[in-house]
């Protein structure tokens, strides 16, 4: 009897902190800014409850794994993440708001992921991590979760300019042998249904993001070659200027708008 009352007292503080996590990390959220909705507020009340409960979004194991990673000492140089940044990082608040940014050194756009790998390899002497790795997943997720809530920010200005047009100029293109653009599905259909799916606006502010259909976290980038397949297009590689140039147009789009990393979806 003792051990049956003290089962269900634990269920009973595990549900109420769960309620607790879930009302803390709704309040801050901004899920409209402007005419910009976030793909939140097409999710139906049962997938917008699992985000919001940090204990039952699935996603949150990630964020701890990251948490690990960016402490763990690795490669040649015997160096963490937090070596050089710090394990409370002030980069670390405002970084899931600002990628993919400009790097003149490479005269090109370089995503979050890319710039991971770039530091693992230069200042860790380690080996990079693979696009959808659960350890590349780990770090991208742990990242911009420390700025969850802030506004997405990205800058287009200056030398991002002719990335962000490229950016729009792929966006609004059609493709495949279905000859439709993503600007077909998330600006004209935003809010209808295609087939049994609510297509959304297509924003990228949840990114990387658990979704039901996929049972695990995946990139912007996985999300870009699964909707090329769709429409029957070719997709181009994870990392590709193309896909990079497309996910800082996609950011912009978003402008606004809450990061929610890691964010729930269908």
């Amino acid at each position: 009897m003792k051990n049956h009352f003290q089962g269900i007292l634990m269920g009973a503080v595990v549900v109420g902190l769960s309620g607790f996590a879930g009302i803390a990390s709704s309040a801050e959220m901004t899920y409209k800014a402007g005419d910009r909705s976030s793909g939140y507020t097409y999710a139906t009340k049962e997938t917008q409850g699992i985000q919001d409960d940090d204990i039952a979004n699935p996603a949150y194991v990630y964020v701890d794994d990251g948490e690990a990673l960016w402490s763990k000492v690795d490669g040649k140089a015997g160096k963490s993440c937090a070596s050089c940044h710090a394990v409370d990082s002030a980069m670390l608040s405002d970084v899931g708001t600002r990628y993919p940014v400009y790097n003149a050194k490479l005269g090109k756009l370089q995503s979050l992921e890319q710039k991971i790998n770039q530091e693992r390899e230069e200042k860790m002497v380690a080996k990079p991590y693979k696009w959808e790795s659960g350890s590349m997943l780990a770090m991208t997720i742990y990242m911009r979760n420390q700025s969850k809530g802030k506004p997405m920010n990205v800058s287009i200005d200056g030398p991002v300019i002719p990335f962000f047009e490229a950016g729009k100029k792929f966006y609004d293109q059609k493709r495949g042998q279905l000859d439709m653009s993503c600007a077909n599905c998330h600006v004209d259909n935003a809010g209808n249904r295609i087939r049994a799916n609510l297509l959304t606006e297509g924003q990228s502010n949840g990114f990387p993001t658990y979704r039901l259909k996929w049972q695990k976290p995946g990139s912007i980038h996985r999300r870009f070659r699964g909707c090329n397949k769709q429409v029957r297009a070719t997709p181009y590689g994870y990392g590709s200027d193309e896909y990079v140039n497309l996910e800082l147009y996609v950011a912009w789009r978003g402008r606004g708008l809450s990061v929610e990393t890691p964010a729930v979806r269908n």
